[in-house]
């Protein structure tokens, strides 16, 4: 278990950069980096989201309450926080925005990807958490709100129905095809039908 108050130390964050390529193949920095936040972000950003859609009461997301789980090779499997932020989403935003702007600005600075980029997947990773949750359409409705909460000039999140499912319109890509791996279902950088395509076999 790691203190998520490492995503403030460029040391420890460039080695972690620097071992995705074991897991994702060897690219540019920026683009280890990128996928690197793909990763994490979804986990960071999940108890949080997770207790205030199951419970009402948010999570702290700041990087001193929350434990990421690192298996060996370097994967995220996990987060917990250490405790409850009452406040509502303006409290919410705030301790986002802390955590967030912190590791965007670590992973930007040692790997020189791009900060605005990196900012388009932490939306994206809101709202496919929001969808992971036990009422998807309820927590649709929080994540633009959240969002403009943060207030480090996120992009909106955007969603879709694929037929009856909810899905992310994606605003970011992760750049794991720069990385020799195919492209995401959802990737932006495919053309409009050949992602609904993709989206409709996998979604139904």
């Amino acid at each position: 278990m790691t203190s998520a108050t490492l995503l403030g130390d460029p040391t420890w964050v460039k080695a972690r950069i620097g071992g995705a390529a074991k897991l994702y193949g060897c690219a540019r920095p920026e683009v280890l980096g990128t996928i690197w936040w793909y990763s994490l972000s979804s986990v960071l950003v999940a108890p949080s989201l997770e207790s205030l859609v199951n419970t009402g009461t948010p999570q702290d997301p700041s990087l001193d309450a929350i434990t990421l789980d690192v298996v060996a090779d370097g994967r995220f499997t996990g987060a917990h926080s250490s405790r409850d932020l009452p406040g509502g989403l303006g409290e919410l935003g705030k301790a986002f925005a802390g955590t967030l702007g912190t590791a965007i600005d670590t992973i930007a600075s040692v790997s020189g990807a791009n900060p605005r980029a990196l900012g388009a997947i932490a939306t994206d990773s809101i709202g496919n958490r929001l969808l992971w949750t036990n009422d998807p359409e309820r927590a649709m409705t929080l994540a633009e709100p959240l969002v403009a909460a943060i207030d480090l000039g996120l992009p909106k999140p955007r969603f879709v129905h694929v037929g009856r499912t909810p899905a992310v319109r994606r605003a970011s890509c992760c750049l794991i095809y720069e990385a020799g791996n195919p492209k995401c279902t959802s990737c932006p950088r495919q053309t409009p039908a050949e992602r609904d395509r993709r989206l409709r076999a996998a979604l139904g």
